[in-house]
């Protein structure tokens, strides 16, 4: 056999394989899990942590720092006020968080991806907030609009990731106090899945607000979710002014705050796993029940982000038991508040798309949808804590949410998957290869994995020896090069582009 005849033996081979997965591969606005969920905590370890929230919330309190609005809030809804310290009598909080809703609608410009979060939901999102971006051929460096946009193309072809996120890395070339209007415009551009709006000032959640009226209508706006939204605890304890005013532009206009104590535990929180929770439910309820004295009934995400450090160097780790059991114990905690719960993803402290960033993401990963998280944030491209967000990793990420969609959908027990009918044809010695049921499923039996090599040592090493990274190399740069725009109304595209030029040049470019 000749080499010529030997490559296009493997082109074919190859061009088969990638036929059968583009017919196997589906697209879905969410998942809806199929599989119960994974609780590690009794309730009574749960009616500890709640009382000892609420001890939290009377007796110690929450500061809401520069921001006499919110204290006001408070102290008209009988809450105990000293300076910028709120102290809740017990059962205020959770007596407000009753009128959020259980499960809500985020709708999408494209009402094919609308979706579902809250209940038995499952909506992967990419990563969220990196200064600086990496892949094989540049190495590390600070992110731009052109990569900003790139990783929006890549969340929007990508049928695992379900949402277009928010601030998939910083674009560090553009003004701090005007690049939101890129992001933004970004995400409903060259994508028609879900997005997030800015929460770095309130007026820059207004110009997001404002943004999304000209796409669906403002009083489609007023009256429906289109925006979701990250609002951190600055933990231990505290909200500050910028968070608490982009909450309440949000509440305020019907759209979802994601309400997330952002913990480190050991620095932030105490090490105890127990503590934190206790620390974070107490958090999360009062900014969660901050958004229904603004408007009861807005949809309200209880969110958390939680990791440990290294009691050594007071770096952060992940994919650690202790952080993965604090994920768990949180999602326990927000069904009992009966509202949608956020945390988990991809998490790695790897400063490349190595083995380290597979365990600890895939461990993250999976312990997301075991516990019944329904918004996950950093599913996809999280490198370095967080300061990176990553072109490699992003695709072996979305690779993995892919297989999390399967592991969700759980065991059919209909006709097709008891597989009597096999068991019957094949009989005692035969093999099942050949049979009638093996002919009819064997393209969807099992995942199918775009980057996994499972080929002979002798055909990996004719195909290059490439690793697992070196093929996300290929494949990111293949789907950028595939990306088709989804449709825009050109009036909506026109009116947009005019708001932005109308508020930029309103202002000076700053960088705070």
């Amino acid at each position: 056999m000749t080499e010529t005849t030997t490559r296009g033996s493997r082109r074919g081979r190859s061009a088969r394989r990638e036929a059968r997965q583009n017919r196997s591969a589906h697209s879905i606005p969410y998942i809806t899990r199929n599989i119960p969920v994974s609780n590690l905590m009794s309730d009574e370890a749960m009616e500890i942590i709640e009382a000892n929230a609420d001890t939290i919330l009377e007796e110690i309190g929450i500061n809401f720092v520069d921001d006499p609005e919110s204290i006001q809030l408070w102290k008209d809804a009988g809450a105990d006020i000293d300076g910028e310290r709120v102290r809740f009598p017990k059962g205020l909080c959770r007596n407000l968080i009753k009128t959020a809703p259980s499960e809500f609608t985020q709708f999408a410009r494209n009402s094919a991806r609308n979706v579902q979060i809250g209940g038995k939901n499952i909506v992967l999102a990419p990563v969220y907030g990196p200064p600086f971006v990496h892949c094989l051929d540049k190495g590390r460096r600070y992110g731009t609009l052109e990569d900003f946009q790139n990783f929006v193309k890549l969340a929007y072809m990508a049928p695992a990731i379900h949402h277009s996120g928010g601030t998939v890395c910083e674009p560090v070339d553009l003004p701090v106090n005007k690049r939101h209007f890129d992001m933004v415009y970004s995400h409903i551009k060259y994508s028609d899945k879900p997005f997030m709006g800015s929460v770095t000032a309130p007026e820059r959640a207004q110009d997001s607000v404002d943004m999304a009226s000209l796409v669906f209508g403002e009083e489609f706006v007023q009256n429906n979710c289109v925006m979701l939204n990250l609002i951190n605890a600055n933990s231990p304890l505290t909200y500050d002014a910028t968070m608490l005013g982009a909450l309440k532009v949000y509440a305020a206009n019907n759209q979802a705050a994601v309400v997330s104590p952002f913990i480190l535990s050991g620095a932030m929180s105490p090490v105890s796993p127990a503590g934190t929770l206790s620390q974070l439910l107490a958090e999360a309820m009062a900014g969660i029940a901050m958004t229904q004295l603004i408007k009861p009934g807005t949809p309200v995400v209880f969110g958390t982000f939680v990791s440990s450090i290294s009691m050594q160097s007071g770096a952060p780790t992940f994919g650690t038991p202790e952080s993965l059991l604090v994920l768990s114990g949180a999602a326990q905690l927000a069904r009992r508040l009966n509202v949608p719960f956020r945390s988990g993803g991809a998490f790695t402290a790897s400063k490349l798309p190595d083995a380290q960033a597979a365990n600890e993401a895939s461990q993250t990963l999976l312990m997301t949808v075991m516990s019944g998280v329904n918004f996950a944030l950093h599913s996809a491209g999280w490198l370095e804590g967080g300061l990176c967000s990553s072109y490699e990793k992003f695709v072996m990420d979305i690779d993995q949410c892919a297989m999390m969609e399967v592991l969700a959908r759980g065991i059919a027990t209909d006709e097709n998957g008891q597989a009597m009918d096999a068991v019957r044809e094949v009989g005692p010695g035969g093999h099942y290869l050949g049979c009638d049921h093996t002919q009819r499923n064997f393209e969807q039996a099992f995942y199918r994995s775009k980057l996994a090599d499972n080929n002979s040592v002798e055909q990996w090493e004719a195909d290059g020896s490439l690793d697992m990274a070196m093929r996300a190399n290929q494949l990111w740069k293949k789907m950028l090069a595939e990306y088709e725009a989804p449709a825009l109304d050109p009036a909506i595209d026109e009116a947009l582009i005019e708001f932005i030029q109308k508020r930029k040049s309103s202002f000076p470019d700053s960088n705070v």
